[in-house]
Parts: structure tokens; C-alpha cells; sequence
């Protein structure tokens, strides 16, 4: 990735880059970002690309972003998915073929207040109460061994919480990229991590409920009451349709908590898996998808930029 934005020709990265600009968000989470320990990657997106006009729309520049450490592509040295081997990328902590692979960015207009990340990275999956762990279908047993357990990560990502001041109160992005719920037996392995990454977002916002958890500094316990949020990622989850369990992106949509948005396709095979998701603390006006129709002079930068499609939100405190 580093070589591909070394120069600011590369045509996806073009595309990208024009889509939001036009967007023009003020906080925007870019996901399938690699991370690398500089954040060079996104240092040169921003420059060669955002900080450039992209066929005449208006250069964009945010003035903080944050790269995400994330859990792919980190060897766990154990045969996660039972196929003989330890070193392929479903045994990595998140699946990737090397670390950093589809990690994620953050990057806003308003002063993001670094000393008040919360990150989940390490937060074991064995530790949520109740988890949907997965069973042998035979035996009923666990799925995994204990060893696997008590290394074994809920998210495949990351789960963040990241404060952003803006002019007239402090929000919260709270961001992660459930796994897919694909790629699996009959045990169901990623289809409930996913379900249980998607809850672990639900209980972070919902009081007492996520008194369990603990974040990468010890800091134990969910998001504070009342404080204003926005849920942003691929959730890989729909809520009618796919491979996903049933309700699991449901913990969020129907949450009380959060608003209700109109529901648009967001993938290119057509299911809703991508999601910004406001408190109600917020009110709200337009939302949508960027998805121009194929008559549209900007529908090439859909085919040229990726199988996602941007989301966006319209909110004010």
C-alpha cells in the first residue's frame, strides 16, 4: 500500500479520494485501511490524494487522523481453524495473510482527544458473559481447546472509542469491522464472532451492561451514560438477509438508544453491511449512500473504488 500511494496516480486511490471529497465529511472511518507502525500509508493518502483535486472537486484535508492497530494477520502460533497448520491467515488472531492487513483509519476535522482512546484489541472472547462460542457439532463440546481460549481475541479488528471535540460538545466514534460469517463448518465459528463483536458495540452503550469489559489500559467498564455517539463500520451483517445470525445486526438497529436510519444496499451483491449509526443524543437530518446511478457522470467511481459504498449521516448536537 505504502508503494502503491507513493505517487498520486493509482487509479482506486484516485477514485476514493474523489468520492470523498465530494462527500465532504468531517469525520470519516476508512476500513480494509492496512496499518503499518508510522502511519505512512495514511500520510500519503492524504497527500497525494485527498490533499489534491480529484477531477475538480475540492481537496479535503483533516487536520487529525489515527491509524488502528488491528488483531489481522498477528500470528497466534496455534491451528485456529483445525486445518494442520498454525501459520496460514485463519490462525492469525483476525484473519490476514500479515500483520495490519484490513485494519482500519479515523480521520476528522475536529481535534480528536488522544488521551481518551479506548481500545479492545486484547479483549478475550471467552471473557463476555454469556459468549457464543462455538460448539462441536458431535459432542457438544467447546470448538476450541482451552489453550486457544485463553489466547483467542474477540475482534478481528479492533473495537474503538475515540472522543472528538467538536465546537459545542465531545462525540464518541465508536468503530469496528466485525469477520464476515463466512468461511467456516458447521460450528459457526465466524458467524458468531460476529455476532458477538456486533454485541460487544451494543453492550458498550447500554448502562451496566458492559461492566464486563475491559479495554487495553485496564480501564474497565462501558461508555458513560448520556454521552453522545456515533457507530461507525462494516458490520458485515444485514438485517434481512445473508449469512449473519439472525438479529445480530439487530442488536444495534433496535437498540434504544440509536436512531433509526433508512435502509439502503451498501455492498455491491447488494445486502446492507455498512452502517453509521448516531445516538439519540443527536438530531438528525439527511442520510444516505453514495451511489449515483449508472446514467450519472460520477457512477465510474463506483466500479473504479471498491465493493463498499460510502455511508454518510447528516447529524448536529
Amino acid at each position: 500500500m505504502i508503494t502503491d500511494l507513493s505517487t498520486p496516480h493509482h487509479p482506486q486511490a484516485q477514485s476514493v479520494a474523489e468520492i470523498i471529497q465530494r462527500v465532504n465529511p468531517d469525520v470519516l472511518v476508512l476500513q480494509e485501511f492496512d496499518y503499518d507502525v508510522a502511519g505512512k500509508a495514511l500520510q500519503l493518502f492524504q497527500k497525494n490524494y485527498l490533499n489534491l483535486s480529484q477531477n475538480g472537486a475540492h481537496a479535503i484535508h483533516f487536520t487529525d487522523s489515527y491509524w488502528v492497530p488491528s488483531n489481522t494477520g498477528i500470528p497466534s502460533g496455534l491451528d485456529l481453524d483445525k486445518d494442520g497448520c498454525t501459520d496460514g491467515p485463519a490462525d492469525a488472531l483476525g484473519f490476514g495473510f500479515h500483520p495490519g492487513q484490513y485494519a482500519f483509519v479515523l480521520l476528522s476535522k475536529y481535534p480528536i482527544q488522544w488521551d481518551q482512546i479506548r481500545t479492545f484489541q486484547n479483549f478475550l472472547w471467552k471473557d463476555m458473559p454469556d459468549a457464543q462460542l462455538p460448539k462441536d457439532q458431535e459432542n457438544g463440546e467447546s470448538w476450541y481447546s482451552t489453550e486457544i481460549l485463553d489466547i483467542f481475541r474477540l475482534s478481528s479488528k479492533n473495537h474503538v472509542d475515540v472522543p472528538i471535540a467538536l465546537p459545542n460538545g465531545v462525540i464518541h466514534a465508536l468503530i469496528a469491522h466485525p469477520t464476515p460469517p463466512i468461511c467456516e463448518g458447521d460450528e459457526h465459528r465466524n458467524r458468531l464472532r460476529n455476532f458477538d463483536e456486533i454485541r460487544l458495540l451494543a453492550d458498550y452503550i447500554t448502562p451496566n451492561k458492559g461492566d464486563y469489559l475491559y479495554d487495553d489500559h485496564g480501564q474497565r467498564g462501558g461508555l458513560t451514560p448520556k454521552c453522545p455517539f456515533v457507530i461507525m463500520g462494516d458490520m458485515n451483517a444485514d438485517p434481512r438477509k445473508g449469512d449473519s445470525l439472525d438479529n445480530a445486526i439487530h442488536q444495534l438497529l433496535k437498540h434504544d438508544n440509536i436512531h433509526t436510519i433508512p435502509a439502503h444496499p451498501t455492498s455491491s451483491w447488494g445486502l446492507q453491511v455498512d452502517y453509521v449509526l448516531p445516538s439519540k443524543s443527536f438530531k438528525l437530518g439527511v442520510s444516505g449512500v453514495f451511489l449515483p446511478q449508472r446514467a450519472h457522470p460520477l457512477y465510474h467511481l463506483i466500479e473504479k473504488s471498491s465493493d463498499h459504498r460510502l455511508v454518510w449521516v447528516d447529524v448536529r448536537l
